[in-house]
């Protein structure tokens, strides 16, 4: 069984973005539940960030809430947490070893001894501070028992191997799924596969595109920003849905939902020579819909070639990010 942070985990992760978001938030009663069922349907990996809501309601505070509610399930939880955002409007970020210190502060003052963050980092790395004194502030803060371990996010092979020559590097988080294989072409997969670095694939479902359950704009909440982002603009849109209509075709075949089958594939890239461990964190807005995701499917070398034919057949169409989001990443 792979582990993250000293703890046994599966390959089954849970993303507590929508949970808190904004004007959208899912309140606590059905939060609450959500959450137990991800537990029993052995989902462990909870990643969240102060980011995720407001200030005054985020992944903390429901963490902080939910603990109160179950304190016998923290241990049973691996809570990573993203930071590192100065200004949510321009999505300025501040990684120095000063502004870790204070947001690893400001976490734990949320949490208020209900949960241990296992792991934390910055959502993306600060360009105007070197990684190295970003990681090196991060141990710190492990050595003093403040955190469990260390995570990157959107970072590039080298910034790993930079990072990881000043501080054990716990986690990476990469957008992973079946229309950004990005990670497997740019030497990040492989150099976490050989640094021995689990990998925490988040929007593994495309954004939801991937569950086949969107077939125009109107289909998306209205409130939700990735309305804005490339693949998503009418001339894209239409052409990524033939790769979706593609893998609904196969995922009829196997007699799983499309996002079974989306999820199943980014878990099997373990298996590959040389991958680390990949665990998707699939959002959730029902206790059907997390146990749902966490169902593997059985995928053979014949369904990974099949499915890498699909993908080589219909490439997806526009960019991952806006221009904006896009200067915050390293590919």
């Amino acid at each position: 069984m792979p582990s993250l942070a000293g703890k046994p985990i599966s390959q089954n992760g849970l993303g507590l973005m929508r949970l808190t978001w904004k004007d959208d938030v899912t309140p606590d009663e059905k939060a609450f539940k959500i959450l137990k069922a991800a537990l029993a349907a052995g989902v462990n990996v909870w990643n969240g960030a102060d980011f995720y809501g407001t200030p005054d309601n985020n992944s903390l505070h429901l963490m902080n809430r939910y603990f109160t509610a179950y304190p016998e399930d923290a241990e049973k939880v691996v809570l990573t947490i993203k930071s590192g955002i100065k200004d949510m409007r321009t999505f300025t970020m501040d990684c120095s070893p000063e502004a870790i210190r204070e947001f690893v502060k400001r976490a734990n003052a949320i949490l208020d001894g209900k949960k241990k963050i296992d792991i934390f980092g910055c959502g993306r790395v600060d360009k105007n501070v070197p990684i190295e004194d970003t990681v090196n502030a991060l141990a710190e803060l492990v050595k003093e028992g403040k955190i469990g371990g260390i995570q990157l996010s959107e970072v590039s092979a080298n910034t790993i191997r930079r990072a990881a020559k000043v501080a054990k590097i716990d986690m990476v988080e990469a957008e992973i799924s079946l229309w950004a294989t990005d990670v497997f072409g740019n030497g990040v997969a492989e150099t976490c596969g050989e640094l021995g670095i689990p990998m925490v694939a988040h929007t593994p479902l495309g954004a939801g595109m991937l569950t086949g359950q969107i077939k125009s704009l109107d289909d998306m909440p209205a409130n939700d920003h990735h309305r804005f982002f490339p693949r998503f603009q009418p001339e894209n849109f239409q052409t990524n849905l033939r790769l979706v209509a593609k893998i609904n075709e196969m995922a009829g075949k196997k007699s799983c939902t499309s996002a079974q089958l989306a999820l199943s594939w980014i878990k099997a890239q373990s298996r590959r020579e040389g991958m680390p461990v990949f665990v998707p964190v699939a959002g959730a807005r029902s206790e059907q819909r997390v146990v749902e995701n966490a169902t593997d499917i059985p995928l053979s070398e014949a369904d990974m070639a099949e499915i890498e034919a699909i993908l080589d057949q219909f490439p997806v169409a526009g960019d991952r990010y806006p221009p904006a989001a896009a200067k915050l990443t390293e590919y």
